[in-house]
């Protein structure tokens, strides 16, 4: 293959329209723009969704959702998938390269949903007050900071 021999499929590039060419070419005299009005004129178009000095839709609507931006970098877990771990030590390393919270986030939290297995000795990620308790019963240990 050539790059002077490829061209493009028979219909694939429409000839551009050529409008005020005259009433034989089809788009002659208002050139399609229709009689008179904003429309019609030279730079007569808005802003989208502009309703002609209406309150626009968008601005009619109340205001609705908040997106946290602190979210993607904190995650849960919960106490059921500690079971992995048993007998080892948990800490956000721990929980990245398991895949029970995703590479970006910055801090974790455990929270009580399932039981331990086994003694489990929780480092450096935050834990509610039932699932310290939870541990704790199974024999592990949860150490702050």
């Amino acid at each position: 293959m050539k790059l002077n021999s490829i061209s493009p499929a028979p219909g694939a590039r429409k000839t551009r329209r050529r409008v005020g060419r005259g009433a034989s070419a089809g788009q002659g005299k208002t050139c399609g723009r229709g009689v008179k009005g904003q429309r019609a004129r030279k730079g007569g178009y808005h802003k989208v969704g502009f309703e002609g000095g209406q309150m626009p839709l968008q601005r009619r609507l109340p205001k609705v959702g908040f997106r946290s931006k602190i979210a993607p970098l904190v995650a849960e877990v919960r106490l059921s998938e500690l079971a992995r771990f048993a007998g080892g030590v948990v800490d956000l390393d721990a929980l990245k390269k398991a895949g029970l919270v995703p590479m970006k986030s910055e801090r974790a939290k455990i929270f009580l949903s399932g039981s331990v297995a086994g003694a489990v000795t929780v480092r450096g990620v935050a834990v509610t007050k039932g699932a310290r308790a939870a541990i704790e019963a199974a024999g592990g240990t949860v150490e702050s900071g």
